[in-house]
């Protein structure tokens, strides 16, 4: 019996569903509408919530962030060239090695350093052949044998081997080879800290005109515990960053710190290739957090005068002309003119054409600049020339005609 009633119920069910009506289409939303130089949205109208504002602030004080570099402090660094030619014999010291001053980085068998040593050693045995030499003469002298004239020579030539001397003992005893010539140079620190570098291996031959820019030091010892910070400022922070400033650094490799650094010097003149001004910093590092070549982003305050500062996003540039976009009432939108005395990565300052407490675009700027441009093109279109001849050149339906019927 079900099968027998089911088709009259399915065409009664077709049949109610064609007699109801039709989905109501939803209302069109209005487009924004220029008027007097002015782009208003009605209200409600979605595209405003994708227009994020910011208000224009007092020009007080200014967040500056500028690109820097952690080196070595070059004040606490010792770079170890060898000073003669030789083989290394042995090596003391490894990176990460803590040093003191005097200590034995390496040997080197060094037959110029023999030289050296073998110089000093004839030196002082020339000192002593000449003071024998003296004596003999003053004895002489005193028996009336010898003329002043001898004795006075032999004393010149006592005074010349004794400044040889000193002068070929000075030379091996800086690098540490006074006594026996055996050949055997040392490499030493002059400083306490830790080796950082080491750039030879046991056998290696070492010269001594293997050294200077571009060409590794055999061995770099430094004291961590304070680094330098190279800091490439703009023109605009010439003023402000001078020895003695203070700033805040903090790095990507340590997310979420801050280390308080100190201008130490500044350079007296502009980088022709990066138009910036070469800045150095000292931050200490007694824990040793940072390392060297660490990039980093130097933070520090700057003093403004006159001007309102508003978000770098929420300014324009249209070939030498800089603009921003004022919200007058909710939903009312100008472009207005304006000169920046500033310019920063994430603020400007504005000098001219804003006030305090203004309401700027500061994000989706570019799709209310779409939006003014489509506006004034059709403003444009409507009102050129040949817009109105193409308009009156359209045929005229006579009063009273009647529509031709569809």
């Amino acid at each position: 019996m079900v099968n027998h009633f089911l088709p009259p119920l399915v065409l009664c069910a077709l049949a109610l569903a064609a007699c109801s009506p039709a989905p109501v289409p939803a209302p069109e939303t209005p487009a924004p509408v220029l008027r007097d130089g002015q782009l208003r949205f009605p209200p409600g109208h979605p595209q405003l919530a994708l227009l994020g504002l910011a208000t224009a602030a007092p020009g007080k004080t200014i967040a500056v962030e500028l690109p820097a570099r952690l080196v070595w402090n070059e004040e606490r660094t010792q770079r170890i060239y060898p000073a003669f030619a030789g083989r290394v014999m042995a090596i003391q010291a490894d990176v990460g090695q803590a040093v003191k001053a005097g200590s034995v980085l390496a040997e080197l068998a060094s037959p110029d350093f023999g030289i050296a040593q073998a110089d000093t050693a004839k030196a002082e045995a020339d000192v002593r052949l000449t003071h024998k030499a003296l004596q003999r003469q003053r004895e002489l002298f005193i028996e009336g044998i010898v003329a002043r004239k001898e004795l006075e020579q032999t004393e010149a030539d006592a005074a010349h081997a004794q400044a040889e001397a000193a002068r070929a003992q000075a030379r091996t005893r800086l690098y540490g080879g006074a006594g026996a010539v055996n050949q055997q140079l040392a490499l030493r620190s002059s400083i306490a800290g830790v080796v950082v570098e080491r750039n030879l291996n046991p056998g290696q031959e070492v010269r001594p005109d293997q050294s200077g820019p571009g060409i590794p030091a055999l061995f770099v010892v430094t004291d961590p515990a304070s680094l330098w910070v190279q800091i490439d400022a703009r023109e605009a922070e010439v003023g402000t960053l001078r020895p003695g400033a203070t700033f805040e650094l903090s790095t990507p490799a340590l997310p979420g710190k801050r280390f308080q650094g100190t201008v130490v010097a500044a350079s007296d003149f502009i980088d022709p290739a990066s138009r910036t001004i070469k800045v150095r910093g000292s931050v200490p590092n007694l824990e040793r957090q940072l390392k060297a070549e660490m990039l980093a982003t130097a933070h520090f305050e700057r003093s403004l005068g006159s001007g309102v500062v508003v978000p770098a996003a929420a300014v324009l540039l249209d070939g030498a002309t800089h603009s921003v976009y004022v919200q007058v009432r909710p939903g009312v939108f100008e472009p207005r003119e304006v000169h920046l005395s500033y310019e920063g990565p994430k603020e400007v300052v504005v000098s001219r054409g804003l006030e305090v407490g203004d309401q700027v675009v500061s994000s989706n700027v570019m799709l209310l600049a779409s939006l003014f441009k489509m506006e004034q093109d059709d403003a444009a279109a409507l009102a050129s020339p040949a817009a109105s001849a193409t308009k009156s050149a359209a045929p005229q339906s006579p009063p009273g005609a009647k529509a031709a019927p569809q």
